[in-house]
């Protein structure tokens, strides 16, 4: 009886180092989630942006890479953010501190146009 009680009180502490590994292990894989959740990408090609509509959380970085052979810019509606002129492969970022919609055009070629859904 005393070696099946005394197993038991070694087991408990092996038992709980376990689960909170396990714990940590979910925390952590958490984090990097909304790590990498935190950036997006839209590509600037063929006088478009793609994705035209990007959906995105509060906090995430947006980057506009110009992958197209001439100039452009990107320019909120509103002018909460404005990039200055993007030759091929220059990139502009803005992070979406506040839920909203976020229209954008590019000023050189106004029909060009795209939109930023921060929930």
């Amino acid at each position: 009886m005393r070696r099946r009680v005394w197993s038991l009180v070694l087991a408990a502490p092996v038992v709980l180092a376990a689960s909170l590994l396990a714990t940590n292990a979910r925390t952590i894989s958490a984090r990097a989630e909304q790590t990498q959740a935190s950036s997006a990408e839209v590509k600037i090609d063929n006088f478009s942006f793609g994705p035209a509509t990007l959906t995105v959380a509060v906090g995430t970085t947006v980057t506009w890479t110009n992958r197209d052979d001439i100039p452009h810019t990107v320019v909120s509606d509103d002018k909460v953010f404005k990039s200055k002129v993007l030759d091929t492969d220059e990139k502009f970022s803005f992070t979406f501190t506040k839920p909203g919609t976020y229209p954008y055009f590019c000023s050189v070629h106004p029909k060009m146009t795209g939109k930023v859904v921060v929930q």
